[in-house]
């Protein structure tokens, strides 16, 4: 077995990649920027995780949610990997105690907030930690709709700015063509290939109908579906 697959098998238990995973890899380990388009569930965390026990360093993540960093974060250590996040819900003693990891080069991954990239110094401080791949997840975060939601990804060109040889992964499940290339434009990257991953899910069914009687059609849905469980998305900010 090839040392990725060693690492994959070793920490995740799986005994080969999903359909795209390796080619991904393989382009992020050889230094170049790359775009990943993968529906939820088809794998994503492991193109940079992966790479990031590969590296001989430090692996960079921007996640735009404290919910989602704690949970990869725990996955990670359960798989035996080190890793931490930096957010507002740690005291100054545990951000202490991560910070001399860092330091010690004892940690492979970390999670941090767009807000918390940008406050004063740090970047200057990351310099110091011999960062070797950055990873923005939730990348459609950038584009012109996104922002709004999170203003700080509209200023991740820094990164690039700041690590020109550093390479960049940028990954989410939702954008389409235009979303696509406003990522990469935004981010400033380098010839980033775009990897795109089909959406066909066997198990999920889409059908559209009017939108005339909508209270009536909620009516039938939920008769169809006594006693199960379900959601209702509406036009509410």
């Amino acid at each position: 077995m090839e040392k990725l697959e060693i690492l994959l098998e070793g920490h995740y238990g799986y005994p080969s990649f999903r359909p795209q995973q390796r080619e991904i890899i393989d382009d992020v380990l050889a230094g170049r920027d790359a775009v990943v388009l993968m529906p939820t569930g088809g794998g994503k965390s492991l193109c940079f995780q992966v790479p990031a026990l590969a590296l001989d360093g430090l692996t960079v993540v921007i996640s735009p949610l404290i919910a989602l960093m704690k949970d990869q974060v725990q996955a990670l250590q359960g798989n035996g990997i080190p890793a931490a996040f930096l957010n507002s819900s740690l005291t100054f003693t545990e951000e202490q105690a991560i910070s001399d990891q860092l330091h010690a080069r004892a940690l492979k991954l970390l999670y941090v907030s767009p807000e918390r990239l940008f406050q004063q110094g740090f970047l200057d401080w990351l310099q110091q930690l011999g960062v070797k791949l950055f990873a923005i997840d939730e990348a459609h975060c950038i584009s012109s709709w996104g922002h709004s939601f999170r203003p700080e990804y509209k200023q991740l060109h820094a990164i690039k700015q700041r690590f020109p040889d550093t390479p960049v992964i940028a990954l989410t499940a939702t954008a389409d063509r235009t979303v696509r290339g406003d990522i990469a434009s935004s981010l400033g990257l380098r010839d980033a290939r775009v990897f795109v991953s089909s959406f066909d899910r066997p198990n999920l069914s889409l059908a559209v109908l009017p939108g005339q009687d909508r209270w009536k059609a909620i009516e039938r849905i939920i008769g169809r579906h006594t006693g199960k469980c379900g959601i209702i998305y509406c036009n509410s900010r």
